[in-house]
């Protein structure tokens, strides 16, 4: 047995392990599920999973296929042709955008394993990928994983938190970033974690910079539905279909993040490209949960104006309790979180939260250095666990 063990001590994981840690999300949830197997009954305001239901059409829609006899074998790697169709009328009608349906959109397992597909499908070892800080980590994760070389622009409250797209060139021209080996660069607007809202203007000028420097811009676009008047998409500016690849999800929209239903819109050749990478990681969706899919894309205005008007309301018991931990947020804030600026470390009030009132608060550190100062709190909780987290601070801070 010693031996075994010796011999098994020699076996050493790849270098690209060693590149990166274990989800923030995953350990925090660890430590949490431990804390209330001692009874501490933490109030989880971290994870943007919402708790709604999707809706009984969806639901009824998945019960009555899962029943057919035929419903449970392999699927078609490009997805079915009818949540393909579906897609295109959902752009259709909500972004204005049309698409080919057969050649222009791929479903997903959930939008996240899309930046894994674009990743592999367009960085060699040592390409740079230009990354925003604050921003979704799995970004630079899967950037890792890869191989490339990660390139991080600043986004700023005081330019509303967009891309400094100036900047960036100033500092190519410098040669502190090579954009001309530089293969892709991530945004996302709706943004996460700020909550800085996208415009036609910002988006002009991302496609801009992409055709520019032959650098592919990749827009994550889960959270236009969400608390955003007017839903907008990167392929609404012309010529973007050239340059851009969207990735999309029913998620936030529809309720449905343990379904793991996404997708990715761009052209053809770079649809082709993406496919050969999926198609060689997984077999498709069940059959079912793709037909629910295709129900929840038939969405009414009134759906989402339902659901929005639920997160109005738990967005203005986030602002009472930014306001308790010292943190000031801006108004216009669209999506599933509120960003407010602390003084001092995040971290440690959001420790002091977690241990002494037992709420969880997600410290912005998590999404790059210019998240240091900055708390993040999640919409996905009832109202009533929203008070009663507002009302667990209060008590530390007046003891």
């Amino acid at each position: 047995m010693g031996v075994f063990l010796l011999k098994i001590m020699k076996i050493v994981p790849a270098n690209r392990v060693n590149s990166v840690e274990e989800y923030y999300f995953s350990v925090k949830l660890k430590e949490i599920a431990q804390m209330n197997a001692r009874g501490e009954n933490v109030i989880n305001l971290g994870i943007g999973s919402p708790d709604m239901p999707p809706s009984p059409e969806v639901i009824r829609t998945l019960a009555e296929n899962v029943a057919l006899p035929n419903a449970h074998g392999y699927q078609p790697y490009v997805g079915i042709a009818e949540l393909r169709e579906a897609f295109a009328s959902w752009y259709r009608q909500w972004y204005g955008v049309e698409l080919n349906p057969t050649n222009e959109i791929l479903p997903l397992i959930g939008s996240k394993e899309g930046v894994m597909h674009i990743s592999l499908a367009f960085l060699n070892e040592g390409d740079g990928v230009l990354i925003p800080n604050p921003g979704y980590p799995t970004y630079s994760s899967v950037a890792k994983l890869a191989g490339a070389t990660i390139h991080t622009y600043s986004l700023d409250e005081k330019r509303g938190w967009w891309p400094d797209l100036k900047g960036i060139e100033e500092a190519h021209a410098k040669g502190e970033i090579d954009l001309d080996n530089t293969k892709i660069m991530w945004c996302n607007y709706p943004n996460m974690p700020t909550g800085a809202n996208g415009s036609l203007e910002l988006f002009e000028e991302l496609v801009a910079f992409g055709k520019r420097y032959n650098i592919v811009i990749c827009h994550d676009n889960p959270y236009s539905f969400i608390l955003n008047d007017k839903p907008l998409s990167i392929l609404q500016i012309e010529g973007a279909m050239d340059i851009c690849i969207e990735l999309n999800s029913l998620s936030k929209s529809s309720n449905m993040p343990g379904w793991r239903i996404g997708m990715v819109v761009t052209n053809s050749t770079f649809m082709e490209w993406i496919l050969r990478v999926k198609s060689n990681m997984d077999s498709g969706m069940f059959r079912p949960m793709q037909l629910a899919a295709v129900e929840a894309l038939k969405a009414p205005k009134s759906w989402y104006d339902g659901m929005n008007a639920i997160y109005s309301q738990r967005r203005a018991l986030a602002h009472e309790i930014m306001r308790e931990i010292g943190a000031q947020a801006r108004e216009d804030q669209v999506g599933l979180f509120l960003w407010g600026k602390v003084d001092g470390s995040a971290k440690e009030i959001c420790d002091k939260v977690l241990y002494e009132a037992k709420v969880f608060l997600t410290p912005g550190f998590i999404f790059g250095s210019n998240g240091e100062n900055y708390v993040r709190i999640s919409l996905c909780r009832p109202e009533e666990k929203l008070a009663e987290s507002l009302e667990r601070i209060k008590k530390i801070n007046n003891r």
